[in-house]
């Protein structure tokens, strides 16, 4: 069967929504403004400067639900121009490719790829074969592909590997700026979010001028369990939703906490990989927020990148002049992470529609209108 890779058409593969799950919008949409720092103009990863992301998605039958999603630091070749990067995990059962290399060496040189748990090695050979085709890529001889997943096999026929390196050079080439695409697209047809739907999300922040006016930017792919809260309120809870449940309240329910979660954060800010990493570390908070608890069975990674124009990395330089900001400039750039990590996370809720996949599996969407009613009620 021929595949879709138009993301609209995922929604005649869905069930009819309900009354509830057929309005979706971005959180922001239905008028819930998290934190205090204002978005960027698009409120995604590519109201950073240069930045751009692409999505495959793709679609066969009634058991394949899954895809790629790519985000491309910069318009220049990112193995001549390298980036400022690092990477922390959150907890690391899961499969990211090159991230040894960025820890040692403190960037990145290609696109950085999401897509599911078996398809890390065709994401690494689409990787390979965009970089070295690149011109100025001649000779190269070695590239450090950085491959994020997470595990879309409950409603993804996954053991096909459905996923090829075609696709993945699709993604990167079909990459742009502007508005991306959120919910069950890309990388995140098929995964699940505290049990409903979850998929792609982000969001982004502008610091105001007197903190530097820098902008951070995230991308996530949502696929993790814990017990879910919305600017604080107890919506899981409230929704009989929850990891655990079976153990304090109702022994038939089940809903394991095991998952993962893709975490992309990208700023224009000076940094170096040092203080990345210390961003990085922020999202976590973010995931935090939104009741992600990083369990035992849940791969969460932090991939955290500068795109500053004066510290891309030339190797064809004999030395190396970055211009970094101070240790104490950091704490608004914290915060925008925390806050644009947290709405990335729920907008890959709020944006996703109920999904059926592999052997009939079925996933609904949040309900928007129910969560909505808990966030108008006093806590």
């Amino acid at each position: 069967m021929k595949r879709i890779f138009v993301s609209f058409l995922l929604l005649s593969l869905c069930v009819a929504a309900s009354a509830q799950s057929a309005q979706r919008g971005r959180i922001r949409d239905f008028g819930i403004e998290p934190g205090v720092f204002k978005p960027g103009t698009y409120n995604a990863i590519t109201d950073v400067p240069g930045v751009r992301v692409g999505h495959v998605t793709i679609i066969e039958g009634d058991n394949i639900r899954t895809g790629v999603t790519a985000i491309v630091p910069h318009d220049g070749n990112v193995f001549r121009k390298k980036c400022p990067a690092a990477v922390y995990v959150g907890n690391g059962f899961g499969k990211l490719a090159g991230v040894t290399q960025v820890r040692e060496l403190g960037n990145i040189e290609t696109p950085i790829i999401l897509t599911n748990t078996l398809s890390v090695a065709q994401g690494i050979e689409g990787v390979l074969t965009y970089t070295m085709g690149q011109k100025g890529n001649e000779e190269v001889r070695s590239v450090n592909a950085v491959v994020g997943e997470t595990n879309d096999s409950y409603l993804n026929d996954i053991r096909g590997r459905h996923v090829k390196a075609d696709d993945v050079v699709k993604a990167i080439l079909s990459a742009k700026g502007g508005p991306v695409e959120e919910g069950c697209v890309g990388a995140g047809v098929g995964t699940i979010c505290f049990s409903w739907k979850g998929g792609i999300g982000t969001s982004s922040r502008v610091l105001p001028a007197d903190l530097g006016g820098y902008t951070v930017g995230v991308l996530v792919q949502t696929n993790y369990g814990g017990i879910l809260e919305i600017e604080g309120a107890p919506v899981g809870r409230r929704l009989g939703q929850y990891s655990f449940r079976s153990s304090v309240e109702d022994p038939e329910y089940q809903m394991s906490p095991d998952g993962s979660c893709m975490m992309v954060v990208f700023t224009d800010a000076p940094l170096d990989a040092r203080n990345l990493e210390r961003m990085a570390k922020r999202a976590m908070m973010g995931l935090a927020k939104t009741g992600g608890i990083a369990s035992n069975g849940s791969g969460d990674y932090v991939i955290a990148v500068s795109v500053n124009p004066e510290n891309l990395i030339d190797e064809s330089t004999q030395r190396y002049y970055p211009t970094l900001l101070h240790n104490d400039d950091m704490s608004p750039l914290f915060e925008a992470t925390i806050e644009a990590t947290a709405e990335a996370l729920w907008n890959s809720l709020f944006m996703a529609t109920d999904m059926k996949g592999r052997d009939g599996h079925f996933i609904p969407a949040l309900p928007i209108e129910s969560v909505l009613e808990i966030l108008r009620q006093p806590r």
